[in-house]
């Protein structure tokens, strides 16, 4: 019988705490023991990158890495970036640019985008493209989730603009 460890992880701004198996994939956590099925389970390699998370705001691929070494660590998955029934641009941007097709990829082709967007909120087409070129598509020429990236990226500023015009009280 393997001993258990406790973990502690904010997922979602959720803190979670549960007894897991020191070999417990992040992926199987999120996925079984969370219910958060967004996070997709391609490759089991970490070429496609459809179990792409963000760990402390970086993007991860949740198949290569254990539960425990989230310990103490944020986790956001595809469930977390709408904030209060609003759509997280990136996802605004799949909807209005159609940068999906069968969506496998989507969840993580997203989280890799809003990292790329935390770190450059204006990137150009090849900024994009290097973003996320650890996620596989195997259905689309990528020209769709480049615009679904960008139309996030415009949003993004746009926020950001809004929030600097406002005058302070």
């Amino acid at each position: 019988m393997v001993n258990k460890m406790n973990i502690t992880v904010s997922v979602n701004g959720q803190k979670r705490v549960a007894d897991v198996e020191p070999r417990l994939l992040l992926v199987h956590f999120l996925r079984e023991n969370l219910s958060l099925t967004g996070t997709h389970i391609g490759c089991d390699t970490s070429n496609c990158g459809a179990c792409t998370i963000l760990l402390n705001g970086k993007a991860v691929k949740s198949c290569t890495m254990f539960a425990v070494q989230a310990d103490g660590k944020q986790v956001t998955t595809v469930e977390g970036l709408a904030k209060n029934g609003k759509l997280h641009p990136i996802q605004e941007g799949f909807w209005e640019k159609h940068g999906l097709q069968c969506g496998f990829c989507t969840p993580g082709m997203m989280m890799a985008g809003v990292a790329l967007l935390q770190k450059n909120p204006n990137p150009t087409e090849e900024e994009i493209r290097r973003g996320i070129s650890g996620n596989l598509c195997r259905c689309t020429g990528y020209v769709k989730i480049v615009e679904s990236i960008q139309y996030a990226a415009e949003k993004l500023r746009e926020t950001q603009q809004q929030r600097v015009e406002v005058p302070a009280r």
